[in-house]
């Protein structure tokens, strides 16, 4: 059945009418509550660069986040201003944004727009992907101990307990970033787990929290490749995941340095790579 017109309170979340099957009887129509996801399209320099979909909300800390990632700036002093387009269907709808940089920045827009590509279209593997990474990010040096064991295992339910539209759908991803201490900075939701790390990263930027050597990023689902990079970018030293890593996210931790937990839940997890960094894992 089709969305109604009710416009929520939270915009990450629209409303939809439907029937409910249990224990073997239909149910009456009932609204329910879906993460909401639209395209969201960056322009720089006046040119499209990407479009995603995601969650709308926080757009300018997405485009950041983003940017940031693919190598094109280093800092929230990289950019100029985001504003919305004034212009076409998809500015009508919010759904395009225009990042002006500042001069020194210089950019190769045909090679962005061509790395996106490669990147969403899965043109680079393995090693191949690693190093092109490293063209941009170098690996992380410091390796002294950040965080206890201890504290880890309070992540994933702080977590949980900021993820506010994710109680309504159950249909969003989340990502956090904490101190040394566990304390929750800032989270995002997004339907993209990619989109919610940019979001987290690009709010760091905004807030002058950059870069990232001294944090803890948590994401609510696995830990993919793609997420290890954006947390190279911000030079997170520490990821943690709920669910499991893939290979080549192991790989990409162990090459550049960052410590990789898996499987945090409960009271136990995984260490990946790097267990320097966590205090307390030897009693």
């Amino acid at each position: 059945m089709p969305p109604t017109n009710k416009q929520p309170a939270d915009p990450r979340a629209s409303t939809a009418s439907i029937l409910c099957w249990k224990q073997g009887a239909l149910g009456q129509a009932a609204d329910d509550s879906l993460a909401r996801e639209e395209p969201l399209e960056i322009r720089v320099k006046g040119e499209s660069v990407a479009v995603t979909m995601r969650t709308p909300g926080h757009d300018e800390e997405l485009a950041l986040g983003f940017l940031l990632s693919e190598g094109v700036i280093t800092g929230a002093g990289d950019v100029l201003e985001v504003d919305p387009c004034q212009q076409g269907e998809a500015a009508l709808l919010g759904n395009m944004l225009s990042v002006f940089l500042a001069p020194k920045v210089g950019i190769d827009l045909a090679k962005l727009k061509r790395n996106v590509y490669a990147s969403s279209s899965c043109g680079l593997c393995g090693k191949a992907s690693i190093e092109s990474v490293h063209a941009h990010f170098p690996p992380l040096a410091k390796r002294e101990p950040l965080v206890v064991a201890e504290t880890l295992l309070q992540l994933p339910a702080k977590l949980r307990a900021g993820q506010e539209t994710f109680d309504k759908t159950g249909g969003l991803h989340a990502a956090g970033l904490f101190d040394a201490e566990g304390n929750l900075l800032t989270l995002h939701e997004d339907v993209g787990r990619h989109n919610a790390v940019d979001k987290v990263l690009g709010r760091s930027m905004l807030d002058g929290d950059f870069p990232l050597d001294h944090r803890v990023l948590m994401v609510s689902g696995r830990a993919s490749f793609e997420i290890l990079q954006k947390a190279l970018a911000g030079r997170v030293p520490i990821i943690c995941a709920v669910s499991a890593p893939s290979s080549l996210a192991v790989e990409f931790a162990q090459e550049n340095g960052q410590t990789l937990v898996g499987f945090l839940r409960g009271d136990t997890f995984n260490v990946y790579s790097h267990p320097e960094r966590i205090t307390g894992l030897v009693s």
